[in-house]
């Protein structure tokens, strides 16, 4: 009997440390019960969401500065959600700069 307790304890605290955080109505503490999440980045994503809720994994990695498509992908997978979804790469557009033509291949040759 005691070790059915024991484990059902076990396998409640487990499922719960898994329970999605929902980026918008999360509050600081919860966002820091995400893998990564320390206090810095947690009050970075308040801050940017006084200016509104985030549409979309996409407008957190505009927004928030530290938040990359490598970032957004870890905090989804440790359970952290954006309006009920998880992120997908494929849906964030880069925001690097196409690399620059090299001028001396541009030129015209003589």
């Amino acid at each position: 009997m005691i070790r059915t307790l024991i484990a059902l304890l076990l396998a409640t605290t487990a499922f719960a440390s898994q329970a999605a955080v929902e980026l918008n109505k999360a509050s600081q503490a919860e966002l820091e019960t995400v893998k990564g999440i320390g206090p810095s980045m947690s009050t970075k994503i308040l801050d940017e969401r006084k200016n509104g809720a985030f549409k979309d994994w996409s407008d957190v990695v505009s927004r928030v500065k530290g938040v990359g498509p490598g970032n957004a992908s870890k905090f989804s997978s440790d359970g952290l959600t954006v309006n009920g979804a998880e992120f997908k790469p494929e849906l964030v557009a880069s925001n690097k700069p196409a690399p620059k033509a090299d001028k001396k291949e541009a030129a015209p040759k003589k």
